[in-house]
């Protein structure tokens, strides 16, 4: 895992949430995957983290786990100006990779254990809330039953929560 590469994508997240307002703009970040395998969890444990750092009435948190499409009905309701979608996903790089994307580069990527691809989901989101959707993907090492979340996962997840508790702390 490059130092570089982490600084790049760190770089682009701030770009695209710094024109953001947590005083103004509704927020949501929607962690998704399943804790039990593995790095798959990340998605969930970046959400638990904010949840418990984060508190405002502009920024929603949601633990979708496997299931983030029984979400859409809580971010209706909040109308969201922006939401980040949170998951492991298969794209062939080094565990620990990150891909920021939208929801046109997100069609073919393997997603985590859930079974709705998270591109019908953003497009879903996109169209019905009139919203901004950005994905942050995160190159598991690992996702079988019963495995830890491996270091260079761990590492990702600590640099999102810091990332985003720097940006949205009051």
């Amino acid at each position: 895992m490059a130092k570089n590469t982490i600084l790049k994508w760190q770089e682009v997240l701030r770009l695209h949430l710094q024109n953001l307002n947590p005083q103004k703009d509704r927020i949501a970040v929607v962690g998704i995957g399943n804790e039990m395998r593995g790095d798959d969890g990340a998605g969930v444990l970046v959400t638990r983290a904010l949840r418990a750092r984060l508190h405002s009435s502009q920024i929603l948190l949601i633990d979708a786990g496997v299931a983030p499409e029984n979400c859409t009905g809580a971010l209706r309701r909040f109308q969201p100006a922006f939401v980040l979608l949170i998951d492991s996903a298969q794209m062939g790089e080094t565990a620990g990779a990150v891909r920021l994307l939208d929801c046109k580069d997100v069609e073919g990527l393997s997603a985590s254990t859930h079974t709705l691809p998270l591109s019908l989901l953003a497009d879903y989101l996109l169209r019905e809330l009139g919203c901004a959707v950005l994905i942050v993907g995160i190159q598991p090492r690992h996702m079988r039953v019963g495995a830890p979340l491996s270091l260079a996962v761990q590492y990702v997840v600590d640099t999102l929560i810091k990332q985003l508790c720097a940006l949205w702390e009051e």
